[in-house]
């Protein structure tokens, strides 16, 4: 394995979203993940189980029966060998199949045992269901997620199951198992989205605590209020973002757009005077092309760059001269990020199917091929 966790394994019990996102977030960076998935096949969820997961890429699968006792031991064993592990249950559902951390720890005491949540493994909502939109609409998120007589729109999903849950579960791994290799014991770590998209809030906090934050919607500068910092439409149904904060950057995005003379826009920092430039601004991108605004503004201090779809940005030249997507068996997809000048990642491998390195990963353990046979004879393992 290429990255700078290489030599740490973790063991990762099949889920759906933040939890697997995690366990690439590993993967990539070296970790060698072994990913328990059900015996039936299925990993939860709608999506389909496929080589094509992004999320699950980089793994080796072994799928274990957790109904059956004999299952439950297999899985403790393998939890024995591993650097760390990571779970996405409800709490209580680890602790009823005897895998909780009391019985992994007392087995292994520098196990790092990480558990993803939405709502935390405390507090009165633990214990019921949700979603990402619920997470981050209980953390004080969403209500800043829209335009100005509008609703909270959803971010897709990137706040609070990838960025406040899986990124920062992977964070939270990484620095626990970083502490165990200082000579500390291992522990559980508490990971819930809500948390985790509380702390993604952190600079708005910071700007309410000064008066410089609103909480009406669509009101502040960095929440589409401001007409500097914004997307706009073009002449051929496309968008352009704008992002011309500093007033170096907005001199040129005034001199570039021809609005230089253009006394209207000197106050820059007037909040009444907003709306009616945003209208100016609105009228002026829709005379040209996104193509001719490229030509325009792009390789230019006005912080600029054309809106585009996934498919747009797989083909764009900046991201090609970087590698930020890569072919992973016939798909692209994001490559790893971070970089690394001396523990380069590799390419990651597709997705595995449930099971595929069950053989493997038991043997690994010292289990003989009559063993591994009468374990798959009695439904332990498939």
């Amino acid at each position: 394995m290429a990255g700078p966790l290489a030599g740490i394994r973790i063991v990762e019990f099949a889920g759906i979203g933040p939890g697997p996102f995690c366990g690439m977030m590993l993967a990539d960076h070296g970790a060698e993940v072994i990913r328990i998935d059900r015996a039936s096949g299925s990993r939860g969820g709608s999506q389909p189980v496929t080589s094509k997961d992004v999320l699950a890429r980089g793994r080796k699968s072994i799928a274990i029966n957790l109904k059956s006792a004999e299952g439950v031991a297999l899985a403790r064993k393998l939890c024995g060998s591993a650097d760390g592990i990571i779970e996405g249950f409800r709490p209580g559902v680890m602790e009823r199949l005897g895998l909780g951390p009391d019985e992994l720890l007392a087995d292994h005491p520098r196990l790092v045992y990480g558990r993803m949540t939405g709502w935390g493994q405390t507090g009165p909502y633990a214990p019921w269901a949700g979603h990402d939109i619920n997470y981050i609409a209980l953390a004080g998120a969403l209500a800043h997620f829209g335009r100005a007589g509008g609703k909270p729109t959803p971010p897709i999903n990137m706040v609070g199951d990838f960025g406040g849950g899986g990124m920062m579960l992977a964070f939270g791994m990484t620095a626990a198992l970083l502490n165990v290799a200082r000579g500390g014991q291992g522990q559980v770590i508490d990971c819930a989205m809500t948390d985790g998209t509380a702390v993604l809030m952190s600079m708005m906090h910071g700007m309410k605590a000064m008066g410089v934050w609103s909480e009406e919607l669509g009101a502040n500068m960095l929440d589409t209020g401001a007409h500097f910092y914004d997307t706009y439409e073009t002449a051929d149904g496309k968008f352009v973002s704008i992002g011309s904060i500093e007033p170096q950057f907005y001199a040129e995005l005034r001199r570039i757009a021809g609005l230089a003379e253009d006394t209207d826009f000197d106050a820059q920092h007037d909040r009444k005077g907003w709306p009616a430039l945003k209208d100016k601004l609105a009228a002026l991108f829709r005379t040209k092309t996104r193509d001719e605004w490229d030509a325009l503004m792009e390789h230019t201090d006005v912080c600029y760059a054309p809106v585009l779809t996934m498919g747009e940005a797989v083909e764009h030249p900046h991201n090609k001269a970087r590698g930020t997507f890569v072919d992973v068996g016939g798909a692209m997809q994001p490559a790893p990020a971070p970089r690394y000048s001396g523990t380069a990642t590799a390419t990651p491998e597709p997705a595995p199917m449930p099971g595929d390195q069950t053989e493997e990963v038991l043997g690994a353990l010292g289990l003989g091929a009559e063993e591994i046979a009468g374990l798959r004879e009695a439904g332990t393992v498939a």
